[in-house]
């Protein structure tokens, strides 16, 4: 299946029955209403040009890829580093604005698939790695270290539960049974989500030495 030998995340058209691809529309296009206002609220001078940074930078991470095993590779997802640095709703616009690019000029996922995708990939990852992140980080007594470990787990978490997610899609759309789907996508995203993890931590770590004022941005 074309799908799992890619071991993609973004679903292409045809892959979702029209009840999922309505609910992922609904659950995206309410999540990106709510987070264009929220963040209107909450943005200031500061974080209005980082999010077109992040946005950036995430675009242009996915296009890299990094092998795995078996031939196959991954790429940064980058919706923890986004929600962390910013906060979970700006990380939502920050992924749909990736993903709708992503679709539209590359065919990335599919367009009917799009809400799916920006749920998996963007509101679902974002408010999960955010999160863990915030309960993960002040456990540590050395706040590097804190940072490090708390963004390297929730990075490799939402990219496990975003994997599972889209399985999840797609047992119910009766493309692949679950059993088959579950552990073919989570288990490959969970090594995957190692290279997720230390890229995000290594970014927080670089953000950290160098402009520490902006981790200070992130509310939810």
């Amino acid at each position: 299946m074309c799908l799992f030998r890619g071991i993609s995340m973004h679903i292409p058209d045809g892959f979702i029955s029209t009840p999922v691809a309505a609910a992922g529309i609904a659950m995206a296009a309410g999540s990106v209403a709510y987070a264009v206002k929220a963040t209107n609220k909450k943005m200031g001078e500061k974080q209005i040009p980082l999010m077109g940074v992040l946005a950036a930078f995430i675009f242009a991470a996915q296009m890299l890829n990094f092998p795995v095993a078996g031939g196959t590779s991954g790429h940064l997802i980058g919706a923890a580093l986004a929600a962390i640095l910013l906060g979970p709703w700006a990380g939502v616009l920050i992924m749909a604005c990736v993903l709708i690019v992503q679709s539209l000029i590359f065919q990335d996922g599919g367009l009917l698939a799009l809400g799916a995708n920006v749920a998996n990939m963007g509101v679902v990852p974002c408010f999960i790695g955010y999160y863990l992140y915030r309960g993960i980080a002040p456990l540590f007594r050395k706040r590097k270290l804190g940072m490090m470990v708390g963004s390297g787990v929730a990075a490799w978490f939402t990219v496990v539960i975003a994997s599972g997610a889209c399985a999840v899609e797609l047992a119910i759309s009766g493309t692949v049974p679950l059993g088959i789907a579950l552990p073919a996508m989570a288990g490959m995203h969970a090594i995957i989500g190692i290279g997720e993890g230390l890229i995000t931590a290594a970014v927080l770590s670089l953000v950290l030495a160098t402009r520490a004022d902006l981790l200070e941005l992130q509310k939810a």
